[in-house]
């Protein structure tokens, strides 16, 4: 959450040519709901079984996906990202993505009062570790310069 994963992914399909999917906005749209709501009606566990099939329903296509923090979580998500595509990681501090996430609406694991960010990101620490090709850090940068990063990984890893 707030690491820049929607914008960094919109800036590089655009640089790429490619279609950009937001893999959260994939699932409300299918849904006809928000994520919100799912997390509402159906809990995580839910959300989670939707988030599984929206990934295996885009991976392997010519796209930029942004996939939601809790992806990961997973492990045939993260066979299947990671076997028909780059998977990166743009990371934060958690103390800098708490201050981009704060007065947001929409983000319901932070809305449950779990401990923070800085809990799930510590969390899933290893997860993530587990599933990116490379890590991008996004701190004190622009959003133009992490895509630069980004747009450069994949051109060298095609």
């Amino acid at each position: 959450m707030g690491a820049g994963k929607s914008t960094v992914g919109m800036l590089a399909a655009r640089a790429l040519g490619l279609p950009f999917v937001d893999l959260d906005e994939r699932i409300a749209s299918e849904a006809g709901v928000t994520v919100v709501e799912i997390f509402s009606v159906e809990g995580e566990a839910g959300f989670r079984r939707r988030e599984g099939a929206a990934v295996a329903a885009v991976a392997g296509t010519a796209a930029v996906v942004a996939c939601g923090g809790g992806a990961v979580l997973a492990e045939e998500n993260v066979a299947r990202l990671r076997e028909s595509g780059l998977v990166v990681l743009l990371d934060a501090p958690a103390p800098e993505l708490e201050e981009r996430v704060a007065g947001g609406t929409g983000r319901p694991l932070l809305s449950r009062g779990e401990g923070g960010l800085g809990s799930i990101l510590a969390g899933r620490a290893a997860a993530y570790a587990a599933a990116a090709h490379h890590r991008v850090e996004t701190a004190g940068r622009r959003p133009e310069e992490v895509t630069e990063e980004v747009v450069k990984l994949w051109r060298r890893d095609r």
